[in-house]
């Protein structure tokens, strides 16, 4: 079995090799490249914590400073496990979305202990600095990097999907969705999908994937990666006991 993996590289790479230990091989497709800000390291002066919500505005920090002791919390496992192997000492999870990152952060610091940095991309999901606003907090944004929409589907990505070697596809984000749904067209591949399931982390992503008749369309319980590879683990034993 083989899976459509359009994370980026980085992230991709990882879910490969979760993918492998399912006997599911990983067909990688990003629909975004990341590039780096050119960048000063941002002001950490009187920061009383950082908080990041993809493993890419982590790997962006960590390129601009070398600041790892302050408290950084992270939007989900992948994110925080990401900061830990940067050498972050004091991270925390939220394990969910911007909406649980934000509990997490009223529920742990204070407004009066100082200001907050929100590490991130060109391009946001949720409102993270407003909600905390909300909550009295002092809140700046940092964009770091910029996630760039691919310019086609590739050509080896192309002929899996024609040859009917594709058998689940994998979507992280909303804008992930969008940018496969519309190079799908461009491709004229939308008929390859109706014997290939796709697994969506939210069900607004999957909201946008429903243009394209898919053979069976999931969605993860949580917006996490380990609730979207447990989603294709109850897949997969649907198919064995079929």
């Amino acid at each position: 079995m083989q899976a459509l993996v359009t994370r980026p590289h980085e992230e991709a790479r990882s879910l490969a090799r979760a993918l492998a230990v399912r006997n599911v091989g990983a067909v990688i497709e990003p629909m975004m490249e990341v590039h780096y800000c050119l960048a000063a390291a941002p002001d950490l002066a009187a920061v009383q914590a950082i908080l990041c919500t993809s493993a890419n505005g982590v790997r962006a920090l960590a390129r601009v400073t070398s600041q790892r002791g302050l408290p950084l919390l992270a939007v989900g496992e992948t994110t925080a496990s990401r900061a830990r192997a940067e050498g972050f000492t004091a991270v925390a999870s939220a394990h969910g979305a911007v909406t649980d990152l934000v509990r997490l952060a009223v529920a742990r610091l204070r407004p009066q202990d100082g200001r907050l940095l929100h590490v991130s991309g060109n391009v946001v999901a949720g409102d993270l600095v407003g909600a905390l606003r909300t909550h009295g907090f002092e809140i700046e944004r940092s964009v770091l990097y910029e996630a760039r929409p691919v310019g086609a589907l590739s050509r080896p990505g192309v002929c899996a999907l024609r040859c009917g070697m594709i058998d689940f596809a994998l979507f992280f984000s909303p804008r992930t969705a969008a940018i496969f749904v519309r190079l799908a067209g461009i491709a004229g591949v939308a008929q390859c999908f109706r014997t290939i399931t796709a697994l969506a982390i939210s069900k607004a992503a999957d909201e946008i994937l429903a243009s394209l008749p898919w053979h069976d369309r999931r969605v993860a319980e949580r917006p996490n990666q380990a609730a979207l590879l447990d989603t294709l683990d109850a897949v997969l034993a649907e198919q064995r006991q079929g």
